[in-house]
């Protein structure tokens, strides 16, 4: 059966989405029959609509993204650096230079290589195959060739292969959290469902792409194929640029302020030296060598390390990170938009509240354990619709046992649940009697019962307003055993009892969102489940601490523009029943008031926000393989707390690299002064260029690595977050570099002078400051460790490896002055004992009053 000219136009024009009309309706609009398509017709509508299966987003080449490493604005200045220091013969130093940046490429290629994968993994979801009702004759076919019109027939454990409209049913549901975020199967019907832009969630006729049948049989009407599915319009909206990283802003800011800096120093030099008569070509030599000084060539290593660290050290935390910036992206979150199924909860239904009729606690019990559809495997695990096996683990806590149960009450007969009555039967033996079980939906109890209570359905509201799942229980006892037992027999039943559930809150999880109030962190609610469900756990959890909760549906978001969501994005805990689009509408209106957002989720429904958010946090026990891909980080263990872990180790890091900068620019800055000012002051240059790259490489490079493993300041969580477009020289941070760098200075002009004063040689100056600058350097290292107190305060021994790191880098300073072989090459003289003693007193005072300039206002760091 073909598309007609009338029917084309018919499908073209029609409004009503296909879950508010008829199974006959959808089968009529697709122009298909119960008997399926043709060959023929199937053939034509493939080159219409397509093979059944996602377009892959573009995906950039190996070379594009090696060839990206090199656009970072630090790394062109490395590059520039390399190129000049060849100019001017400091060969090493430039082959150093390289060797960082190959490093840094490389490290970044295979973060990003993989982090590609993302829209192939989407493929991998869809069903391989489908047994499909064509010209009336059942066919196995690939499933990528499915077409809008075909009949599909579902079982069991069948990955659905599009979206379609269900025709028949028998007990059916479907599990369908990788798009809608809810845990429990969901119970499908064939009636038309009323209501505009109903999610996903709420079009209890359809089933979708990717999802899973759960329970029963039936047979659907395909609707969508490949990307117009609804899995398909998740992967386009996975098309979406990266976020770049605080960390990142920070540095693009700091390499273009540091290249004017450069640039203007060496102009100052190079006219300085013209107006002094020097050679043209000489001093502009001595600039480039200034500027190549100049640069932190070891910041790039120094970031690389102290990233991979925290990756290492969140590990251990159950915090897997995939992509090194998020580890110090997490320091600067001031939003954690969070899942509630399984992070903020354990993702297991639970029995919180049963009540039973009077004397009827016991029966109650074995009604619990006996009337499911629940099995163990092979491991003893149950098996089973999630609501149903927290009853049989109720009832195991009241100490029934399913071999006793089931010897006490053999099971007869079933009526299994279905959506339109709402109820399921069994029928038991009980001594020569029998005993009829029913449990179901409150108000479909009630009406079977041999008289209406409504104090009943008003506890059901009662306990429905706290979040619970809530099902009722009766009975009967009877002397003749039905044959077959039917609906008829479902009546005049007496009050057993009833049950509600949830789906708890995890174990440390409140404590965890208290720390991050504490920390200035607010924690959002974002799931596609009910809302009072929602509302509920949000209160147990104190999402919004001491604050109203308010709550957003998917349709009252629907009903706002951008300007609107804005105006209330800050006041709102808890989202349910959202959308995949709308939840980046929601990441969209926190980041564009400079909020720095965290998205956690698990299903290919949140694999568009997860990618969008400043940090994704993928689950890594319930996550589907898209959610990872999209990701940042993913949590090993699927605990919120987790989190909080995490965003005190990225704090951590980024106090480190802030430490690593004020370290290495006071003494790149102290060894300019030095440079440019000893002329002024009549005084012969004191570092020569082998000094400088013995500097910047070896007493600048060593000590800064061994920053990066500094542990967390005291009070570090009670702090707010770092304002993502705060610069990383705020808090004081310039002033204490420009104050260290003038000390250093003022000490090596106070050390040549003296060493002038008493006659010694050039060479002998140049190798007393030049030490004396390596000393103060390592004494600033251990001062920067803490930038908010005195390192005594602190504790001199926190930081192990830098200790270790300033005796290793004294000892190879001391070869230099002493062995022959060094002596030659890095062009030093052995000091006697009155110049090595001079420059030990200026050196430890000099550090002294970098620590005490800790304490002048406004140098807290």
């Amino acid at each position: 059966m073909g598309y007609s000219e009338e029917h084309r136009k018919e499908r073209k024009n029609r409004l009503q989405p296909y879950y508010q009309i008829t199974a006959e309706q959808a089968i009529e609009a697709l122009a298909s029959t119960s008997q399926g398509l043709t060959a023929a017709e199937v053939a034509r509508r493939r080159a219409e609509f397509g093979l059944n299966m996602l377009v892959a987003a573009k995906q950039r080449s190996k070379w594009t993204i090696l060839l990206g490493q090199f656009k970072d604005v630090m790394i062109l200045i490395l590059i520039v650096a390399a190129v000049i220091s060849f100019f001017v013969g400091e060969h090493i130093d430039a082959y150093v230079i390289i060797g960082i940046i190959v490093a840094n490429a490389v490290i970044g290629f295979f973060q990003e290589y993989n982090a590609e994968e993302s829209m192939k993994k989407l493929q991998q979801i869809s069903a391989q195959h489908a047994i499909t009702i064509r010209e009336g004759v059942h066919q196995e076919v690939d499933a990528t060739h499915l077409v809008p019109g075909d009949m599909v027939v579902l079982e069991a454990g069948n990955i659905i292969p599009a979206d379609g409209r269900l025709i028949r049913i028998s007990a059916f549901k479907t599990q369908e959290a990788i798009l809608t975020g809810e845990s429990h199967a969901i119970e499908k019907v064939i009636a038309s469902v009323q209501g505009n832009d109903l999610l996903p969630a709420d079009q209890l006729n359809m089933v979708f792409k990717g999802t899973v049948v759960a329970n029963g049989s039936g047979q659907m009407l395909v609707t969508s194929t490949g990307m117009q599915t609804e899995i398909g319009r998740i992967a386009g909206l996975l098309e979406q640029d990266a976020t770049i990283t605080p960390l990142q802003q920070r540095l693009k800011k700091f390499s273009k302020v540091l290249v004017v800096a450069i640039i203007a120093i060496s102009v100052l030099v190079f006219g300085y030296g013209l107006l002094r008569g020097e050679q043209p070509l000489a001093i502009f030599m001595t600039a480039l060598s200034l500027a190549v000084a100049a640069l932190p060539e070891a910041l790039p290593a120094v970031i690389t390390v102290g990233l991979a660290n925290g990756a290492a050290r969140m590990v251990g935390h159950n915090a897997l990170i995939r992509k090194l910036p998020a580890v110090e992206t997490l320091g600067s979150v001031t939003y954690i938009c969070t899942d509630k199924t399984g992070t903020l909860t354990r993702n297991e239904m639970s029995v919180e509240k049963a009540w039973a009729a009077q004397e009827s606690e016991d029966l109650l019990s074995y009604a619990c354990m006996l009337n499911n559809e629940v099995h163990s495997d092979q491991h003893g695990r149950l098996m089973g619709d999630p609501t149903e096996t927290a009853l049989v683990r109720h009832a195991e806590s009241q100490g029934i046992r399913r071999e006793d149960a089931e010897s006490k009450y053999p099971l007869l007969q079933t009526l299994p649940f279905d959506s339109e009555r709402m109820r399921m039967t069994t029928l038991h033996a009980y001594q020569d009697r029998y005993l009829l079980l029913v449990k179901g939906a409150p108000s479909r109890i009630t009406e079977v019962l041999q008289e209406q209570r409504q104090d009943l359905l008003d506890q059901n509201r009662e306990w429905a307003r706290q979040g619970l799942r809530v099902l009722f229980f009766a009975y009967k006892i009877i002397d003749q055993r039905p044959d077959p037992l039917t609906l008829e027999d479902e009546h005049s039943l007496l009050f057993l009892g009833m049950a509600g559930m949830i789906d708890p809150p995890r174990e440390n999880v409140i404590e965890a969102i208290r720390d991050c109030r504490t920390a200035g962190i607010r924690v959002v609610m974002i799931t596609g489940d009910q809302p009072l469900t929602a509302t509920s756990i949000a209160e147990r959890l104190e999402i919004a601490g001491t604050r109203l909760i308010k709550t957003l549906t998917g349709k009252e978001l629907m009903d706002l523009d951008d300007a609107q969501l804005q105006a209330i994005v800050r006041e709102v805990s808890v989202y349910a029943r959202v959308s995949p689009e709308q939840k980046l509408k929601i990441i969209h209106a926190l980041q564009s008031q400079g909020q720095f957002v965290a998205m956690t989720g698990d299903g290919v429904n949140d694999a568009p926000s997860l990618k969008q958010a400043d940090i994704g946090v993928a689950m890594g026990i319930t996550g589907t393989d898209v959610a990872k891909e999209a990701s940042e980080m993913v949590l090993l263990d699927d605990n919120f707390s987790t989190i909080v872990k995490a965003v005190k180790e990225g704090r951590r890091i980024y106090d480190n690299i802030r430490k690593f900068i004020a370290y290495v620019l006071s003494c790149n800055l102290g060894e300019i002064l030095v440079i440019a000012l000893a002329p002024v002051f009549g005084l012969a240059i004191p570092l020569l260029p082998i000094h400088i790259l013995w500097i910047n490489l070896v007493t600048d490079g060593l000590p800064g690595v061994a920053l990066a493993a500094q542990k967390a300041e005291k009070g570090i969580m009670n702090r707010q977050p770092v304002p993502p477009g705060q610069s990383l020289f705020a808090q004081g941070l310039a002033m204490r570099i420009a104050v260290t760098a003038i000390l250093m200075a003022s000490a090596a002009f106070l050390l040549q002078f003296l060493a002038v004063r008493h006659n010694m040689t050039v060479p002998t100056q140049r190798t007393m400051v030049f030490t004396m600058l390596c000393i103060v350097q390592l004494g600033n290292a251990l001062s920067v460790s803490s930038l908010r107190q005195s390192v005594i305060t602190a504790g001199i021994f926190r930081n192990v490896p830098l200790l270790l790191t300033i005796v290793l880098t004294t000892g190879l300073q001391v070869l230099l002055l002493y062995v022959p072989a060094l002596t030659m090459l890095f062009k030093t003289v052995p000091l006697s004992t009155d110049s090595l003693s001079l420059t030990a007193l200026v050196s430890v005072g000099c550090i002294a009053a970098i620590e005490l300039s800790k304490f002048i206002p406004g140098q807290k760091g």
